[in-house]
């Protein structure tokens, strides 16, 4: 089917130095890219300067 590999995703970011409640931005940033493909997601927060990471199969 192709000719050469082909990888389909999507990346969302944000940046919030005052520490305001972003979980909603997230939410719906990571909403929009759901589309990009079905197979995994995953999320990475730094807080106070350590880096936490969850990954897993299936939907956001």
């Amino acid at each position: 089917m192709f000719e050469s590999v082909h990888e389909e995703c999507g990346v969302y970011g944000i940046y919030e130095p005052e520490r305001s409640d972003v979980a909603s931005s997230v939410y719906f940033g990571l909403f929009s890219l759901q589309h990009r493909g079905q197979e995994s997601c995953g999320i990475a927060v730094c807080d106070d300067g350590v880096i936490g990471c969850k990954k897993g199969e299936g939907l956001v």
